[in-house]
């Protein structure tokens, strides 16, 4: 069985339940955590889609969906419809597996790590943690990339509040900043 999922049984519910919950039906749980790439120069090359492609199905085992423009903007040369990222959605065994590595190996890679923001919560218990390059993951081979791409990782909860969400991150072992 996976590790993160025992986790979640043994030791998280019994420590929810103790906030006055009635029920485990009602504790918060991961739904799902979306992986998501931002291409923009694929407007003018083509090409850094098909490499980004490359590197989110290695970072998160699953092939990743390419989302399109909703409006034109003169400005970036964009016009409604045209692609310009890649996401990936893992729920379940991958969600669980993709989680337990981040919190334990991709956030102890980054150089100089304090925690995460305590402030990234969007209010309604949904956590989004955004990474300046790709090369932090193990998957990726530093001297095949073709340039560093930013990554937005969005953990989503059942929790109603930021509050629950925190502790529920929390208590699965997501490092967050002490002040």
């Amino acid at each position: 069985m996976l590790r993160l999922k025992e986790k979640y049984k043994q030791e998280v519910i019994p420590a929810l339940m103790e906030h006055g919950y009635k029920n485990i039906m009602q504790l918060p749980r991961l739904e799902k955590v979306v992986l998501n790439i931002g291409v923009g120069e694929a407007v003018q090359n083509a090409k850094a889609l098909e490499a980004a492609e490359k590197d989110l199905a290695a970072i998160s085992g699953q092939h990743p969906v390419t989302t399109h423009a909703k409006k034109s903007i003169a400005a970036f040369k964009l016009r409604a419809g045209m692609p310009i990222g890649l996401k990936v959605t893992l729920r379940g065994e991958r969600m669980y597996d993709f989680f337990d590595k981040l919190v334990n190996i991709i956030l102890c890679r980054i150089r100089e790590f304090q925690g995460v923001s305590r402030n990234s919560f969007d209010g309604r218990g949904n956590y989004t943690l955004a990474f300046k390059e790709q090369t932090v993951f193990p998957e990726i081979d530093y001297d095949k990339i073709d340039k560093a791409r930013g990554l937005e990782v969005s953990i989503i909860t059942t929790a109603r509040t930021d509050e629950e969400g925190r502790r529920l991150l929390e208590l699965l072992g997501m490092p967050f900043t002490k002040d």
